[in-house]
């Protein structure tokens, strides 16, 4: 009968430290929670592709032809990882085809966030049509700040409206 109540009380005694032992929370020590969601990979940001057109605009009754061989720059601001801004950096476009039509690329770093690009007039090949204007800020920087994301080619693209050059110094005015 001894042996039957210190059986019991055995059993009972084991059965209540696994229930103890059990109801621990590990989830803060060294034990993963399992409920946790696992937190997902960065993705890695987009490219940047800026397009847009670069004319010659001569007088106030001519029309707007495209300068085949201009190109555009854009510069950009960044906040480096550590929360510091970085100089300003640019890049160029390649020159514009037949249409005045340009395109560049940025590829983004990981470590370093935008916080304002600008697009300018660079150069125009064509020695009677080489005087920029600020149509459209062309001088003064056209700040992209609108996009769209085309998935198919994986890239942010930005556009910007037309830049002119004029023939005449004192700037052709829209």
């Amino acid at each position: 009968m001894v042996s039957t109540h210190f059986f019991n009380a055995a059993t009972l005694l084991l059965v209540s430290s696994l229930v103890i032992v059990s109801a621990i929370d590990y989830s803060q020590g060294s034990h993963p929670d399992i409920n946790k969601p696992t937190p997902k990979a960065k993705e890695k940001p987009l490219p940047i592709g800026v397009e847009g057109h670069i004319l010659c605009k001569s007088g106030t009754s001519s029309p707007a032809l495209p300068v085949q061989g201009a190109v555009a720059r854009i510069t950009c601001l960044a906040v480096d990882e550590s929360g510091y801004e970085t100089a300003p950096f640019s890049f160029l476009s390649g020159e514009t085809d037949k249409n005045g039509y340009f395109f560049a690329t940025l590829t983004r770093s990981d470590k370093l966030q935008l916080r304002q690009c600008k697009a300018f007039l660079k150069k125009s090949p064509l020695k009677d049509c080489q005087v920029p204007t600020d149509v459209n800020r062309g001088i003064g920087g056209a700040v992209l700040d609108s996009y769209r994301v085309l998935n198919h080619k994986k890239i942010r693209l930005y556009w910007v409206a037309p830049f002119y050059y004029t023939s005449d110094s004192n700037g052709y005015k829209q």
